[in-house]
């Protein structure tokens, strides 16, 4: 089974800084695909990076030029830099790799989720 467990969560004002890290207790890290999603009070779920297990990255225009996510396979560590912090990015952050199973077929795995929040 494949655990995450997330930390760097905390309170910032705006226009600050924090990151995000998030260790995964996995044989084949470097598999899979990795993820961090924001959640914020009363919205859905959504994604704010995703890096590809061969280092291609997306990040949403929403965050683009203030977020830079990064992974560490040799860590099994994702992490996610948030710079020039808003209210709106106040949200509950959840890591998730995405990784295959000796099948080959891929599973979805969450962390537990940290709060930021960023005040005015």
């Amino acid at each position: 089974q494949v655990q995450l467990v997330e930390s760097g969560g905390g309170w910032v004002q705006a226009g600050g800084a924090l990151k995000l890290s998030c260790v995964v207790s996995t044989t084949i890290f470097s598999k899979c695909g990795v993820y961090w999603y924001s959640q914020a009070p009363g919205k859905e779920r959504e994604p704010v990076s995703f890096i590809r297990n061969d280092g291609m990255t997306t990040i949403p225009n929403s965050v683009k030029g203030r977020f830079t996510p990064s992974r560490d396979n040799a860590k099994n560590e994702l992490s996610l830099q948030m710079n020039s912090l808003k209210t709106e990015d106040t949200a509950i952050y959840f890591c998730a790799a995405y990784c295959p199973d000796y099948r080959g077929f891929f599973s979805r795995y969450w962390g537990q989720g940290t709060q930021v929040t960023v005040s005015s």
